[in-house]
C-alpha cells in the first residue's frame, strides 16, 4: 500500500502528461530548489527541449539546449535519427549535458556518436561539445558520491543473430580532462524482457540503483530497476518485476509507459519521470506521440522504489512544494520578438538569418523557401508539436511565385515520408492556387478543392485536428471560411504508422525477431507549422503575419 507523506500534494496535484506531446525519454534533475527535464528532440532543432519547475506540477519551456551548427549538426540526418535520450546532471557548479547523435540505425547497424558538453547556467552558454564513444546509445553521467565520474549507454550489436541490445555498458568519465578514462564494462545484460536501453545510475542507503528501460518503444515498454552494492554490479533485478510499465492493461489512458529517471524532493518524496503515450483508441495510434508524465515513487521496506500498482497514473499527489506558477504563453504569436518563442522547433537546421528573419519585416515571420518535402540538408520548417487530442492552428500568409517549383503553406507533419500540406502553388494558366498535398509512405497526391487565390493579398490558412481526423481551410479574410473538402488521416502522423522495414507495411522495429530490416523508426510525434519550398532554387520567401495554436473543447 502507497503512503502519501501528510505535507505531499502541497503544490497540488500532477496531471499527466506534464509535458504533452512529443516529449520523449526525459531525464529529471533537481539543483537546489529547481527541477528540470531534458527530452529527446531527433531531427529537430534546437537539440534537447528543457522544461523548468519548482514544484514538479507546473512546467515552462526553456527552449532548446543546443541552439548552433558548432553544438549540434543535423545535415543529412535520417527521419527519427539525430538526438537520441539525453542526460542532464550537476557537479560542482557545472551542468552537464550527455547525448546521442545518431547518424544511422538502418540496415542492421548503428552509427551512434555519444557527447558531452558542459555550462555554468542550464540556459547555456554550453560548452564545445567533446565526442565520447559510439558503443551504443542513450548515454547518461553519474556522479558518485567520492567525487568519480561514470558514463553509462547500453550495447549495441550489430553481428547477425545476436541480441542487438547486448546491455549496459560503465566506464569512468574524467571530468578534468573530459575523456573516459579505464575499461568499458558491461554491468546488466538485462532481463527477459530485452531491449534493454536508457540507463541512469543512482545511489542510495549504500545500494547502487540501475533505471533501464526495456521491452522495446511501443506496447511492451518498462521500467526495470536492478540494484548492487558495487557500482560494476552484479545488478539484481527487482523480484516484484517491473517498476513501471502499462503492458498488461490496454485500457489505460497512459500506454508504453517506460524510459524512467528518478528525482528526490528536498523533503525526501521521490518522484519518477518516464515517457507514455496517449492512443486514439485502444492500443491504438498515438498522434501526439511519446509525452512525459510523471509518477510518485515509496521505498519498500527492502529498499525497491515502487509505483502504486507498477502502472502509469493520469493524477498523482503533488510532493510537499510552495504551488509554483508561470505566466502562461500567449495562444497567439505575433511574431514581435528578436526570437522564436520556445514552442517552435525547426527542421534539421537551426533558425539562422539565412533562412529565417522576425526583422527583415518586422511583426512578420520571413521564410526562405529551402529543400523539397523529401530534402534532409536545408528544409525550411517551422513548427511546433500537437499536444492535444482536438487542437487548431491558424496562420496568415503572404506568398507569391511564378513558378510551379515553389510554393508555401501551413502542414501537418510527422517525418518525409509522412504528411499532409495546404499550400499555394502555381499553375501556368490559372496562376496562384491552394490546394492539399498528402503524402503516405512516400507517395503524395493531391486532393480536395483547388481555389484559384491570384490576386489575394493574404492567405488565411487552418488546420483542424480533430482525433485521427485532420481538416484545412482557406479564407481570404479570416472571417469566411472555406473547407478545403478532404478529410484526412491523421494517423499517419503517428509513431505506430510511421515506422518502417523492409517488405513490411508497419508494426514497431525495435523487438527483436521482427522480420526485415528497418527502414525508418518513429520515434517524434506530429506538428503543425509553416513549410516553404523552392525546389528551383532561385530564392523565394513567405511572411507570415501571425500564428495561433488552441485545444478545441466542447462542439467543434
Amino acid at each position: 500500500m502507497t503512503t502519501v507523506p501528510a505535507t505531499a500534494a502541497l503544490s497540488g496535484t500532477i496531471t499527466n502528461p506534464v509535458l504533452p506531446g512529443f516529449h520523449p525519454d526525459p531525464s529529471i534533475l533537481r539543483v537546489g530548489e529547481d527541477y528540470y527535464l531534458a527530452t529527446s528532440t531527433f531531427e529537430w532543432c534546437p537539440g534537447v527541449v528543457l522544461h523548468h519547475s519548482r514544484d514538479l506540477v507546473r512546467w515552462r519551456p526553456l527552449g532548446g539546449a543546443l541552439t548552433e551548427s558548432r553544438l549540434l549538426d543535423l545535415t543529412g540526418r535520417r527521419d527519427s535519427a539525430g538526438v537520441w535520450a539525453p542526460c542532464l546532471s550537476y557537479k560542482d557548479g557545472l551542468f552537464y549535458l550527455i547525448f546521442t547523435n545518431v547518424e544511422n540505425y538502418a540496415g542492421g547497424f548503428w552509427d551512434t556518436p555519444n557527447i558531452v558538453t558542459t555550462a555554468r547556467e542550464v540556459t547555456g552558454p554550453w560548452s564545445d561539445p567533446v565526442p565520447l564513444h559510439s558503443m551504443g546509445f542513450d548515454p547518461s553521467v553519474f556522479h558518485d558520491e567520492d567525487g568519480r565520474s561514470w558514463v553509462l549507454s547500453n550495447l549495441n550489436d550489430w553481428r547477425p543473430g545476436r541480441n542487438a541490445f547486448k546491455g549496459i555498458l560503465l566506464q569512468e568519465l574524467d571530468t578534468d580532462a573530459m575523456r573516459l578514462v579505464g575499461e568499458a564494462r558491461l554491468i546488466f545484460t538485462g532481463t527477459e524482457a530485452g531491449v534493454t536501453e536508457g540507463s541512469h545510475l543512482y545511489r542510495r542507503d549504500g545500494w547502487y540503483y540501475l533505471v533501464t528501460a526495456e521491452g522495446g518503444t511501443t506496447w511492451d515498454h518498462q521500467v526495470t530497476v536492478a540494484r548492487s552494492r558495487g557500482i560494476d554490479g552484479p545488478y539484481e533485478p527487482d523480484p516484484a518485476g517491473p517498476t513501471l510499465t502499462s503492458r498488461p492493461d490496454p485500457s489505460l489512458v497512459l500506454q508504453k509507459a517506460g524510459h524512467g529517471s528518478l528525482v528526490e524532493t528536498p523533503g525526501g518524496e521521490w518522484f519518477l519521470a518516464h515517457l507514455a503515450s496517449r492512443p486514439l483508441t485502444e492500443r491504438g495510434r498515438c498522434v501526439r506521440g511519446r509525452e512525459t508524465a510523471l509518477q510518485r515513487v515509496e521505498w519498500s521496506p527492502e529498499g525497491w522504489p515502487r509505483v502504486a500498482g507498477a502502472v502509469p497514473h493520469e493524477e498523482v499527489p503533488g510532493p510537499g512544494l510552495e504551488p509554483h506558477p508561470w505566466p502562461e504563453p500567449p495562444e497567439v504569436d505575433g511574431f514581435d520578438g528578436a526570437v522564436l518563442r520556445p514552442e517552435w522547433s525547426t527542421l534539421r537546421r537551426h533558425a539562422s538569418g539565412d533562412w529565417l528573419s522576425l526583422t527583415e519585416r518586422p511583426g512578420h515571420l520571413r521564410v526562405r523557401g529551402g529543400q523539397s518535402p523529401a530534402g534532409t540538408r536545408s528544409p525550411s520548417l517551422v513548427a511546433r508539436r500537437v499536444q492535444h487530442e482536438r487542437c487548431v492552428m491558424e496562420t496568415v500568409m503572404e506568398f507569391r511565385t511564378r513558378t510551379f517549383q515553389q510554393m508555401a503553406g501551413l502542414t501537418a507533419y510527422y517525418n518525409t515520408r509522412h504528411w499532409h500540406y495546404l499550400r499555394v502553388g502555381f499553375d501556368e494558366e490559372e496562376g496562384l492556387f491552394a490546394r492539399v498535398l498528402t503524402c503516405d509512405r512516400g507517395r503524395f497526391r493531391e486532393v480536395g478543392h483547388r481555389i484559384v487565390v491570384e490576386g489575394w493579398e493574404r492567405c488565411h490558412m487552418r488546420a483542424r485536428v480533430d482525433g485521427a481526423e485532420l481538416r484545412f481551410a482557406l479564407s481570404r479574410d479570416g472571417l469566411r471560411w472555406t473547407d478545403m473538402g478532404v478529410a484526412l488521416d491523421a494517423g499517419i502522423l503517428s509513431d505506430d504508422h510511421a515506422a518502417e522495414r523492409e517488405g513490411v507495411g508497419g508494426g514497431h522495429p525495435d523487438r527483436e525477431g521482427d522480420a526485415g530490416l528497418v527502414r525508418a523508426w518513429g520515434f517524434t510525434g506530429a506538428f503543425l507549422g509553416l513549410w516553404v519550398h523552392d525546389l528551383a532554387g532561385t530564392g523565394c520567401h513567405a511572411d507570415f503575419d501571425h500564428a495561433s495554436y488552441r485545444e478545441v473543447t466542447g462542439t467543434p
